[in-house]
């Protein structure tokens, strides 16, 4: 009988692997799914095109992905080139004229055209906008202290549907458009849930640097309702950063949305592990 080699051990284990995620691949095919992308992966070249290839690999196996993305520290470092103070209010940045140009310039600019620059070096088709394009999210000011930082009160997700129909993969800078023209910069988990709900999409993933929300023993919780979810924060189970981050999945499933996860991005090939295999990567919830 012929030896196994250890090469030909791993071509059978990616056979496996691909024939064991059929029924995921059936069950997204055509499914719309929501990416926010943030955290490490931004910065690292490697990461970079790794989560682009993923991406890539979505929309060929019938999957029509939306990627929202952050970009706070590319801002503050040309924020800090520029000489331009900023002024806080309770621990949150005031976005003045000055500062959105430099906000605009950043996220619809340098960060959006890389990410669809990667998409596309993958063999991806890809396409930049913010939510200002075609009045995809009109915003309102969150905060008057807080100046030009909006919060989506309509959005209008035509535009992604043209898109879809294309085979084009949409690429979405955290802006919006005020009622009378301005720009307003928004929290990138924000407007992928307000753009998750808009599009009814079937799954919310929210890409972060931590390995998901963790109950009092310091364990990733899976699965949570909706309930589990207000439960924890009322016991301070989850707290500080996690709990915008779980009140805009609860917004979205509450919305619509079938799921929302929260992933853990550090990992390789997270996105395609939450989506195709049972071990999932993160935290689901659900309504």
């Amino acid at each position: 009988m012929k030896k196994q080699t250890a090469m030909s051990r791993d071509y059978a284990a990616t056979a496996r692997t691909l024939s064991e995620a059929l029924p995921y691949l059936q069950r997204f095919n055509d499914a719309i799914v929501v990416i926010k992308f943030g955290g490490h992966a931004m910065g690292d070249d490697d990461a970079m095109a790794s989560f682009a290839r993923d991406i890539v690999l979505l929309q060929q196996v019938g999957v029509n992905p939306v990627i929202v993305h952050g970009g706070g520290p590319m801002i503050n470092e040309m924020l800090k080139k520029l000489g331009v103070v900023s002024e806080f209010v309770d621990g949150m940045r005031v976005t003045d004229a000055a500062t959105v140009r430099v906000v605009e310039m950043v996220l619809s600019g340098s960060v959006n055209k890389r990410i669809v620059q990667a998409i596309n070096a993958q063999g991806g088709r890809a396409v930049g906008l913010s939510g200002k394009d075609a009045n995809l999210v009109v915003c309102d000011p969150a905060d008057p202290k807080l100046g030009f930082v909006g919060v989506p009160a309509e959005v209008d997700p035509k535009v992604l549907q043209s898109l879809f129909k294309d085979n084009i993969i949409p690429v979405v800078a955290p802006l919006g458009a005020g009622r009378a023209g301005e720009t307003f910069n928004i929290n990138g988990d924000v407007v992928a849930g307000a753009i998750a709900a808009a599009l009814q999409a079937d799954r919310l993933q929210l890409l972060t640097d931590v390995a998901g929300v963790k109950n009092a023993a310091g364990d990733v919780v899976t699965e949570l309702s909706a309930q589990d979810v207000e439960r924890m924060i009322a016991e301070g189970t989850i707290a500080g950063g996690m709990i915008p981050k779980v009140e805009t999945a609860l917004r979205a499933v509450r919305a619509g949305v079938r799921a929302c996860t929260i992933v853990d991005g550090r990992v390789a090939n997270s996105v395609l592990l939450e989506l195709f295999t049972d071990h999932g990567a993160g935290s689901m919830i659900r309504a």
